[in-house]
């Protein structure tokens, strides 16, 4: 069940569905996903717990939200930098967050429970809402898409003039799709890392702090079709920009 945060409160009590005026999450094609560590099964999944975790995400969106709202203007005036922001309250969801969009380009980024309750500080909270904020700034969506299509388009084209029978051209065309939306993914988190450093850090969190949730979760390393940078990598980044603010 997802909850919005109207206004920044949550809507806990006798809340039993999703209001008809909530976006629609289009959860198959997320821009990013953040997890953390796969061994959050022992997670403290008490009433107060719960409680607590939501009190201290409702200030940290409190915070980070109009921060990013403002860089997303100032950054990109013609978005929609009007951000949703969804709670995921489902107890068998693993921890995540991820961005994406609504029909109208409203930016939604949308955590799980098990997220909030994985965090081991506010910080690490903080900056992931601005990492994930921050690939809506900077258009990763969008470019992920186009980078699929052309890579399809390409793929389609050269199986078509070397002759290639339709099954064969359809699968040049998957297999470009699955490779154009993989081109700059790993430039991509990486920007939004940066960016997300600014607007934690704006929003009066420590971004360093924030990343070192990096060394929890496991490290895609260097893989060709990876989507994401080595963790040191982005820790590396994170520190270099933090150290300019």
């Amino acid at each position: 069940m997802l909850r919005p945060l109207c206004t920044c409160v949550f809507m806990i009590a006798g809340c039993s569905s999703v209001p008809p005026n909530s976006p629609s999450i289009e959860t198959d094609a997320p821009v990013a996903q953040t997890a953390l560590p796969e061994n959050a099964a022992a997670l403290p999944l008490t009433a107060l717990a719960v409680q607590r975790a939501l009190d201290r995400f409702e200030t940290i969106v409190n915070r980070v939200k109009p921060v990013a709202e403002q860089s997303c203007r100032n950054r990109a005036p013609k978005l929609n930098c009007q951000f949703t922001i969804l709670l995921d309250t489902r107890l068998n969801q693993p921890p995540n967050a991820f961005q994406t969009l609504e029909k109208d380009d409203q930016p939604v980024i949308v955590f799980t429970l098990s997220m909030l309750l994985s965090a081991q500080n506010d910080d690490e909270l903080a900056f992931i809402l601005g990492h994930e904020s921050a690939h809506h700034i900077q258009g990763h969506l969008l470019k992920k898409q186009q980078n699929a299509l052309a890579g399809a388009l390409l793929f389609g084209k050269l199986t078509s003039l070397a002759g290639g029978p339709p099954i064969t051209v359809r699968t040049a065309q998957d297999i470009g799709t699955f490779m154009g939306g993989r081109t700059y993914s790993k430039k991509f988190e990486l920007q939004a890392d940066a960016l997300g450093t600014q607007i934690t850090h704006a929003a009066g969190y420590d971004p360093v702090r924030g990343a070192t949730f990096f060394r929890r979760i496991s490290d895609p390393g260097n893989a060709f079709f990876g989507t994401h940078p080595p963790n040191q990598k982005r820790i590396e980044m994170v520190r270099n920009v933090a150290a300019r603010l």
